[in-house]
């Protein structure tokens, strides 16, 4: 299944409620523009392609609601406003606002429901050529030695992040597909553990073997040559090649560096944004609120969901959601139309249409 979906009734929209994950799987209607905008800030949905495409499906909620413009003019600054980080939002009620424009009132609605078919059947398509792209790079690990190809991944990337197959995971479903012999290391990805509650799940389903690790773990893997390959996604990608994903990505991006352990960033074109240069002074960082940090969510061993405090009381906490990545940390970058180098010039040879 995808992770987006139409309802039955045509114009209710479907999704996985992704903060249930990994103990329950519950799925959610949404009816509304705000249920879609609340979808989005309270993270039942994330990862940046399903954030433009659950936007734009808001859009659709919008317009079959009140299809005149300045009511959609108002209901795309409401969603614009969810999450500053992931480009992918922006790029995606950009393109709808655009259709909708030029559309005449009475057709808006059946019009932005088209469009937003059309987002999230073209993510899922990119995904899929991400992920064949990205298998060659495991491949050609796999020729190089006998044994097992081990992968490091941060948060989560895979096909609950997106419509359909992911972006930093697709690569992985290929070439696990394909029969190659791989394991992937999970960082859990504190604070909201994505990596420990959704890659973990999404890998266990899918029969791929991996083992969670506390995200400190991962430079002493790199240094006893356990790591082979990094693979992550992104929320934002600068036409120099910056990367901004889950916080901890930066730290990681390091430890490779000083291992010499190949370090790639796996992202559709729409998480691309060209009018950005530095990633580290230009992009915006999500700060969340502090217990996130401080309280954590999991089942006891009487199998009840709990939340438990686990800082003091008094002791303030900080919740930056992302950090930037500088492209010369960055082995390479897989696309939907191929590898590249983490550059200007790199991204340009991929998409001369964006020079």
């Amino acid at each position: 299944m995808r992770t987006i979906w139409l309802e039955p009734d045509g114009g209710a929209v479907g999704i996985i409620d992704q903060t249930r994950l990994p103990h329950d799987f519950v799925a959610v209607q949404l009816g509304t523009l705000a249920e879609a905008a609340h979808a989005i800030r309270a993270m039942l949905v994330r990862g940046a392609p399903l954030i433009g495409a659950t936007a734009a499906y808001g859009l659709c909620l919008a317009a079959r609601a009140d299809p005149a413009l300045p009511a959609l003019e108002r209901a795309a600054e409401l969603l614009n406003a969810t999450r500053p980080t992931a480009v992918n939002l922006a790029w995606a009620i950009r393109r709808m606002m655009t259709s909708l424009r030029a559309t005449d009132t009475g057709n808006r609605a059946p019009a932005a429901y088209a469009e937003a078919a059309r987002i999230a059947d073209e993510d899922a398509a990119q995904c899929e050529a991400i992920g064949r792209h990205g298998a060659t790079l495991i491949e050609a690990i796999a020729r190089q030695r006998p044994g097992r190809v081990n992968l490091l991944t941060h948060c989560n990337a895979g096909w609950l992040a997106t419509v359909d197959w992911g972006t930093a995971l697709a690569p992985i479903y290929v070439a696990h597909e394909r029969g190659l012999d791989l394991h992937v290391w999970v960082d859990e990805t504190r604070p909201r553990n994505q990596g420990a509650s959704l890659t973990a799940w999404e890998l266990g389903r899918h029969g791929v073997p991996h083992t969670v690790i506390a995200d400190n773990a991962g430079g002493h893997l790199m240094q006893h040559g356990k790591v082979d390959l990094v693979f992550v996604g992104a929320d934002r990608v600068t036409r120099h090649g910056d990367v901004a994903n889950k916080i901890g990505t930066y730290l990681k991006a390091l430890a490779a560096h000083d291992n010499g352990v190949p370090f790639h960033v796996a992202v559709p074109s729409s998480t691309i944004d060209w009018a950005l240069a530095d990633g580290v002074r230009e992009i915006p960082i999500e700060e969340r609120k502090g217990n996130e940090v401080a309280i954590m969510t999991g089942r006891t061993e009487t199998g009840d969901i709990a939340s438990v405090r686990i800082t003091p009381e008094t002791s303030p906490t900080a919740n930056p959601a992302f950090d930037v990545t500088p492209a010369r940390l960055v082995t390479g970058l897989i696309t939907e139309r191929g590898c590249c180098a983490a550059s200007q010039a790199g991204l340009h040879a991929l998409f001369p249409e964006a020079a």
